[in-house]
């Protein structure tokens, strides 16, 4: 496995493996890599002769009073980490390798960005299909993966590809949780021991909720109402917002029909995380 930190070295390696007829599957990252990271790159792998990882921490999703400075990084347990699950090649450009100083090109989005997360992080999906649009044409990859935990993100990056009619497959791959259920996250590593005992509510909503759509539930108020009830039995957990959405438009509904989305949004202490689950199979 190979480290690279240009786009010209990027590039000029997929020309080479392009040629060789090999097929390219990538994961982009912004590092500190868990076990998430991992089950995409094996699916990469599965699927792909060849699979790239970059990790680049990008500073245009985040806002003036984010974490962009304290997001965690560990480049060499990264390397050692893509190494073990059979990575080809990382690349982790620098800002300045990404954006120079005549960087005047954005990629920007409307309705789905304008939903959910995209309310209170004004500019973070302009950013995030900036960022992806970039890394697609560095890489060119075959087929790129993205975790399900971050859905808005999967959805606004599979509209882009439509929209601009980009030659690549975006795969979406499970939520990966840990024992307790708490979705895995790099944002978990914030968290103190108190907070991350306290953190496992926000798990404990999205199970209750999925129970309460699987028993024949199709309101969406019911189930959210029910969703806040078990989040709002934690002192330490914030709601940011818990929804109910169509899962392709990102449109509020009001009853539950395939395909939607039940996504929350909680903050346990000022650390902010994510959730959600889908809903498939109904009628």
């Amino acid at each position: 496995m190979q480290m690279v930190t240009t786009i010209k070295q990027v590039k000029e390696q997929v020309n080479q493996w392009k040629n060789e007829g090999e097929t390219i599957g990538f994961v982009p990252t912004m590092g500190y890599l868990h076990e998430g990271h991992g089950s995409l790159i094996t699916a990469a792998r599965e699927h792909n002769t060849k699979v790239v990882v970059s990790i680049f921490i990008n500073p245009l999703q985040f806002g003036p009073n984010e974490d962009l400075d304290s997001y965690p990084h560990d480049i060499e347990r990264d390397r050692h980490f893509c190494e073990e699950l059979g990575a080809d090649l990382i690349f982790h450009p620098t800002p300045e390798e990404m954006y120079p100083q005549d960087f005047f090109t954005y990629v920007d989005m409307s309705v789905l960005t304008e939903e959910l997360c995209g309310i209170n992080r004004p500019g973070h999906f302009r950013g995030v299909c900036t960022v992806v649009n970039k890394l697609f044409n560095i890489v060119q990859p075959n087929r790129a993966y993205f975790g399900k935990k971050d859905a808005q993100q999967l959805a606004i990056i599979k509209q882009m590809v439509n929209d601009l009619s980009m030659n690549v497959e975006v795969v979406g791959c499970p939520i990966v949780r840990e024992e307790d259920g708490l979705a895995k996250s790099s944002r978990n590593t914030y968290l103190s021991s108190e907070e991350r005992k306290a953190a496992q509510i926000i798990s404990k909503a999205i199970f209750t909720g999925e129970e309460l759509v699987k028993s024949g539930e199709t309101n969406v108020g019911k189930v959210i109402s029910t969703m806040k009830a078990t989040l709002e039995n934690e002192p330490m957990a914030k709601i940011e917002y818990v929804k109910v959405v169509d899962g392709l438009t990102l449109a509020p509904i009001t009853t539950i029909k395939a395909p939607t989305l039940v996504p929350v949004a909680v903050y346990i202490g000022k650390t902010r995380l994510i959730d959600n689950f889908f809903v498939e199979g109904l009628s």
